[in-house]
């Protein structure tokens, strides 16, 4: 089995930042994308960002130019840092990776997420 866990959420004020990370561990052969969702009361969950294993990245709009993904392969950790935080980006955070946990065997796993709160 693997396991993701997020960590890094909190409260934090408008124009603030914080760093996601999420770490994945157990039977993992290779890790393909990696990717951090959201979802926000009331609303369906959204995908924010989504890295590759070779790095390239990806954005949903609201979130280009504020927000960064990044990761370390050789740590299984893939991170979110965001900064200039708006009210609209309050939501659970959860990461999702697609492991091979042996060669031809792909699986999607979710971490349980994280509380991002920005409020004043």
């Amino acid at each position: 089995q693997v396991q993701l866990v997020e960590s890094g959420g909190g409260l934090v004020q408008p124009g603030g930042s914080l760093r996601l990370s999420c770490a994945a561990s157990g039977s993992i052969f290779s890790i393909n994308i990696m990717a951090w969702y959201r979802q926000a009361p009331g609303k369906e969950r959204e995908l924010v960002a989504v890295i590759s294993s070779g790095g390239i990245t990806n954005y949903v709009d609201s979130v280009k130019g504020r927000f960064t993904i990044s990761r370390d392969n050789a740590k299984n950790t893939v991170y979110l840092q965001m900064n200039s935080l708006k009210p609209e980006d309050t939501a659970v955070y959860h990461c999702q990776a697609n492991v091979a946990q042996k060669p031809g065997v792909n699986i999607n796993f979710w971490g349980k997420g994280t509380q991002v709160t920005v409020s004043s």
